[in-house]
């Protein structure tokens, strides 16, 4: 017992620990005095930076999750990813049109998809992964974008996927492609950006700029939130 908290056994990287039931796996992994510098960030599941592994006592399934998110339970045994290996193409996008032969191009293995679903079953954002690949199969770029607007790049999906799609990377192309060609154009952030480049802000930036930590925090946290 500590604290009245019960107790549970986990492993973590392959030495066997006992943690607070309860805890998220980052917390259970600072608890057993990992010091964490990388593989994670937010802490608060939408920054994609914590993606790990695990398999939970008695289930022959490996699973994926995000460690911010993820609570730990008896006998669970877990390996924490840095990221996902995964090649990213390189384009410049004023090059581009946004069209299937762009997909093709860049993405070919899109269409190797066999639809098993297992990209969905794995994204920690419950975001339909299947559906905006076969959105992309179809060429059409403005589904895609917004299918996978919520995604936070953790590379799950990509880890688990049999025909070795990079989902993530795709998605971010659709998004790229609907925000430069497809989008409607804005003349309120036009004229914002307008404002922006001739200096009109840039009294309350260094204002900003010269503010403590603690009167940032107090700053950001009193503001009023408008809610449509």
């Amino acid at each position: 017992m500590t604290e009245n908290r019960m107790m549970v056994r986990v492993q973590i990287m392959g030495e066997s620990y006992e943690v607070p039931e309860g805890s998220t796996i980052i917390m259970a992994m600072e608890y057993a005095g990992y010091q964490l510098k990388r593989g994670i960030g937010c802490r608060e599941g939408f920054c994609g930076a914590c993606a790990t592994l695990y398999r939970e006592k008695n289930d022959y399934k490996i699973k994926g999750g995000l460690a911010c998110q993820t609570v730990v339970t008896d006998g669970m045994v877990i390996a924490q990813i840095p990221f996902v290996p995964a090649e990213k193409p390189v384009y410049n996008i004023t090059e581009l049109t946004p069209d299937i032969d762009t997909i093709k191009a860049i993405f070919p293995t899109v269409f190797r998809c066999v639809a098993c679903n297992t990209c969905t079953k794995a994204c920690p954002q419950d975001m339909e992964v299947m559906d905006y690949i076969q959105a992309l199969k179809r060429g059409n770029i403005e589904r895609a974008a917004d299918l996978s607007f919520d995604c936070i790049r953790c590379g799950l999906c990509a880890l688990r996927c049999p025909a070795e799609i990079v989902q993530y990377h795709a998605g971010t192309l659709a998004r790229r492609l609907y925000g430069r060609y497809l989008a409607k154009k804005s003349p309120e952030i036009e004229e914002r950006i307008k404002e922006v480049k001739e200096g009109a802000y840039d009294g309350e930036f260094e204002e900003l700029e010269s503010m403590s930590r603690e009167k940032l925090s107090e700053k950001y946290y009193s503001r009023e939130i408008k809610l449509k």
